[in-house]
């Protein structure tokens, strides 16, 4: 598992811009742009005594410049995140302002911070400072001076972050003109997508990566792929509209050239700011390489065992607080003691019945002879004849398209269906894994065994007037005993055995009234159970390997995650960690599916039951119980480097988390010492009519 880094925040207004906001706001035309100009702080460290002769920073008081907090960028925080303080928080136009300004503030104090703990750590040297920015250009000596602290792959990094952040907020504009040009193009809701889809390593760079604006070619822009429907007359109109946002806000000045994007003195303000994230990222791992050496797994085991015994002591006594803690597991998240054994988590695939059939039971009569004045007779003979269908339509259309043509080479399973030729999401399927000495683009979908073709014939009928591929689809209709079919031979495909222990086929639909009554005249859940099975490989069940990739526990979580990403329609339970929690206790959940998910969690992961609730039916796989052990945690140092394994994932959960807790603490310190009237001058009667204003409306 890898932890992102917590990178240090600072306002671009190319996301702002895009929509067009500042453009086109009271706020900005009210104001002139000389007005949206002026500055509104001043910050200057070096002012401070330390940098005075005999000082600890005196070598480096001329390294520091003066920077300035101008009033378009306190007014751009506003817009972009400012206002949520006022509507959501309670904050008065003034106190918001206020916040904002000492936060853009402080970015400075810490950036200038940034390079006088740079040079004191020997690394680096004034001489060599100065050489690099002497050898740059006269409108490059200020990045050529961050630059010097960086390696060239840092500097790779942060020149091609930038030009994702452009392309990104063009993708935006762009995709917003495509819409409204096709109003009349009615589009489904698109399914819900496994948590990661096209998600980029943090690490991957594209020196060849380019912003494509539509008047340069997309297939000369490396890496980028362009949004659904694109043409080159929807990008240049995309570009258009950004031209004339930060034309209206005063970003581009007179006589540039706008045909080149990295041209204008925007991108250059901006480039300059992604250089100054990447000191603040830089002292930000100079932090914690400090923090480093206290976080040993002795450190670690210790913080375990304290955690086990507070967790027992804590659930032993208190059921509730136990269940609300199973709430928020993940894979970061763990609760090490469960009170009872039969406790754990499902996922529920639910196969519903169709509007017409829902109107039918819900219309029928009670069956005859019910002494509760049930329907289970109805609501059974209901249930044999739905048909479950891939839900994954809405995955090949709208304007992400994530389908694609499976190879040969990608080993995809078909069910042995010639029709059945399309798997999704190629970006994290096949740019995920690198060759040696490479970075891979995306990261692999965690959870998710990706080789499910979509169940059906799917046709190629042409590309509509917007340039989107239209298809028409041919689903297969599976029946419950189809659908439990479909899942063994998945299971098989993966390498694993659903073995049956119960089904009850065809009787299932033939029983009378009273079979579903107990002695007592109670309703008997054991009787809606329609099939039990168990995966014959987890027979012995490891806790610590449930997000190890390649793992049993893993692999087949993520088949079963995957068909219900397929079939289920109930979306509530699609991109949980480990699905429903379940209680050994009575719950909320329809009687029912409470005795099945009961049933399958007491029976250990890797077990499969199926039963019914006037939704449809339920197929729940165990993905984690507490049976057998109590506490099925084991923190082993041995493990810390097996990635995804509970040792791994706790050692990096918590190394993360004291990491961020030193880094925000020196941040905090160092705020502190510099954030006074010597270093800091703040002029907030510049800014004072624009929150009359804003009190006035």
């Amino acid at each position: 598992m890898k932890f992102t880094k917590k990178k240090a925040a600072v306002l671009t207004l190319t996301a702002v811009l895009a929509c067009g906001t500042l453009a086109g706001c009271d706020l900005v035309t009210t104001n002139s742009l000389n007005d949206l100009r002026q500055v509104v702080a001043e910050v200057d460290i070096s002012r401070n005594a330390d940098f005075a002769a005999g000082g600890a920073y005196e070598d480096y008081a001329d390294i520091i410049d003066t920077a300035t907090v101008l009033k378009r960028d306190l007014l751009a925080n506003y817009i972009s995140v400012g206002y949520q303080y006022v509507e959501s928080y309670g904050y008065t136009y003034e106190q918001a302002f206020d916040l904002i300004l000492a936060s853009l503030v402080n970015r400075q104090i810490y950036l200038q911070y940034a390079l006088v703990y740079l040079f004191e750590s020997g690394d680096y040297t004034v001489d060599g400072y100065y050489a690099a920015v002497d050898a740059a250009e006269e409108a490059d000596k200020e990045i050529a001076g961050y630059a010097y602290f960086l390696d060239e792959e840092t500097i790779a990094k942060t020149e091609y972050d930038l030009k994702v952040t452009f392309n990104t907020t063009l993708d935006s504009m762009e995709t917003s003109i495509i819409e409204q040009e096709e109003e009349e193009h009615n589009h489904d809701t698109v399914r819900t997508t496994p948590t990661g889809v096209d998600t980029q390593n943090e690490d991957f760079y594209d020196t060849a990566y380019a912003i494509y604006t539509g008047k340069n070619s997309a297939s000369y822009c490396g890496t980028y792929e362009t949004v659904e429907g694109s043409t080159s007359a929807t990008r240049k109109k995309a570009y258009k509209e950004l031209l004339a946002n930060l034309n209206a806000y005063g970003l581009i000045e007179k006589g540039e050239n706008t045909s080149e994007i990295t041209s204008l003195s925007y991108y250059q303000t901006e480039r300059k700011g992604a250089y100054q994230d990447a000191i603040i990222d830089l002292l930000t791992e100079r932090f914690e390489e400090e923090a480093e050496g206290t976080i040993t797994s002795e450190w670690v085991r210790q913080r375990y065992e304290e955690t086990l015994a507070t967790q027992q002591n804590t659930f032993s006594e208190d059921t509730e607080a136990f269940e609300t803690a199973l709430d928020g597991v993940s894979d970061t998240s763990f609760v090490f003691f469960a009170p009872d054994e039969n406790y754990g988590f499902v996922i529920n695939i639910l196969l519903p019945f169709s509007s017409t059939q829902t109107s039918q039971y819900n219309s029928s009569p009670a069956d005859y002879g019910d002494p509760k004045g049930n329907k289970f007779l109805t609501r059974a003979s209901l249930l044999q004849k739905v048909r479950a269908t891939d839900q994954r339509t809405t995955w090949f259309t709208e304007h992400n398209d994530y389908s694609f043509v499976a190879s040969e080479e990608d080993g995809a399973y078909t069910g042995g269906d010639a029709n059945r030729q399309y798997l999704f999401f190629e970006n994290n399927i096949k740019k995920s894994s690198a060759t040696e000495g490479e970075t891979a683009q995306y990261e692999p979908i965690a959870n998710y065994y990706g080789k499910y073709t979509y169940n059906g014939k799917v046709e190629v009928t042409g590309e509509n007037e917007h340039g989107e591929t239209e298809y028409s689809f041919t689903p297969n209709k599976l029946s419950i005993d189809d659908f439990l079919g479909e899942m063994k031979d998945y299971l098989f495909f993966a390498g694993y055995t659903l073995e049956d222990e119960y089904a009850a086929g065809a009787e299932y639909y033939t029983r009378s009234v009273s079979e579903y009554y107990d002695e007592e005249g109670n309703v008997d859940y054991s009787k809606f159970l329609y099939y039990k099975g168990n995966i014959k490989e987890l027979s012995s069940f490891n806790a610590n390997e449930v997000f190890v990739a390649g793992s049993a526990e893993n692999e087949v979580m993520s088949v079963i995650n995957e068909l219900s990403f397929a079939y289920n329609t109930d979306t509530a339970g699609l991109n949980t960690y480990l699905g429903y929690v379940v209680s050994p206790n009575e719950t909320d959940y329809m009687k029912e599916f409470e005795y099945a998910a009961q049933l399958a969690v007491a029976s250990g992961v890797g077990t499969v039951t199926v039963a019914p609730t006037d939704y449809g039916w339920h197929i729940m796989y165990c993905t984690f119980s507490y049976v057998g052990q109590q506490s099925p945690y084991v923190f082993d140092e041995n493990e810390i480097a097996i990635e995804g394994s509970f040792s791994n994932l706790y050692f990096e959960a918590l190394k993360a988390s004291n990491l961020e807790t030193y880094s925000t603490n020196r941040r905090t310190a160092i705020i502190n010492s510099y954030d006074n009237d010597d270093c800091v001058t703040t002029y907030k009667e510049r800014f004072s009519a624009l929150i009359k204003q804003l009190d006035a409306e």
